[in-house]
């Protein structure tokens, strides 16, 4: 193979990689959205853990989560 075909071999890997990730990308922050609109899931609760992180703070969300103990 010549120098120039590995040139334009690697121009489409690199376009095709990137195409790929823009389109992840995107219908990530779009199921995001829809979630966020639906009221399936609210994210803006989560942006407050920036600032309001300590080991007193209230849980975001309630656990139902029983633990045994096994004597």
């Amino acid at each position: 193979m010549s120098q120039e075909t590995i040139y334009t071999l690697a121009g489409y890997g690199k376009f095709f990689i990137l195409l790929f990730v823009f389109i992840v990308f995107y219908s990530y922050a779009y199921s995001i959205y829809r979630r966020q609109k639906t009221g399936e899931k609210d994210f803006e609760k989560y942006s407050n853990l920036v600032l309001d992180d300590s080991l007193d703070s209230a849980p975001l969300e309630k656990r139902d989560r029983k633990i045994e103990k096994n004597d």
